[in-house]
């Protein structure tokens, strides 16, 4: 029997990894390259080609270019041919891997093809949000992300405000002055 809702969770952090893949290589080159990741019903970890750590502000467009795919809710596709036709397509994989005669190219929309055979959404908006947790190195020339996806998104954002709140509590004062309270508590 399979559980569906875990499912449904893997195919959001599987599907958002090609999202990631394609925004790491428009926000920090064509460099980038897959090396590895790990697909969990409650997260997802990336590992990929660079040779430096990345910026805030690299973060935040790759975030944002990865979410704003998803609400475009583009189709995802998946197309069955050979290794030949699929590198034709502009499908982007490991072609030196050896291959069968038929391979599977997972399409979304006109943003992203990629050669692949595991479980994807039909449809990007079904991965519902995407947020980076971390960025941090693993080898020389290795990065890895760490990300999560849908209902763990959401979690995410309750948790945070229960902190804002406790925050709030122990310094006496509402969410919108937290941090100009905690600058002067910090200042004195």
């Amino acid at each position: 029997i399979i559980d569906i809702k875990r499912r449904n969770n893997i195919r959001r952090n599987h599907s958002v990894t090609h999202l990631l893949h394609k925004a790491l290589k428009e926000v920090l080159g064509s460099h980038v390259n897959q090396a590895g990741s790990e697909v969990l019903p409650n997260r997802m970890r990336f590992d990929f080609s660079h040779f430096e750590a990345i910026s805030e502000s690299d973060l935040r467009k790759i975030e944002s270019r990865v979410n704003e795919m998803i609400f475009e809710s583009l189709p995802v596709e998946t197309i069955i041919t050979n290794p030949k036709d699929a590198y034709k397509l502009g499908a982007v994989g490991l072609f030196e891997e050896k291959y069968g005669q038929e391979v599977r190219v997972v399409k979304m929309g006109d943003y992203s093809m990629e050669l692949c055979g595991g479980t994807h959404v039909s449809n990007t908006s079904e991965i519902s949000m995407f947020k980076i947790l971390s960025e941090g190195g693993v080898s020389s020339g290795v990065r890895r992300i760490e990300s999560i996806t849908g209902p763990a998104v959401y979690t995410h954002l309750n948790e945070l405000e229960e902190l804002r709140n406790k925050a709030s509590k122990i310094v006496k004062t509402n969410k919108v002055e937290l941090i100009s309270k905690l600058k002067s508590i910090v200042e004195d």
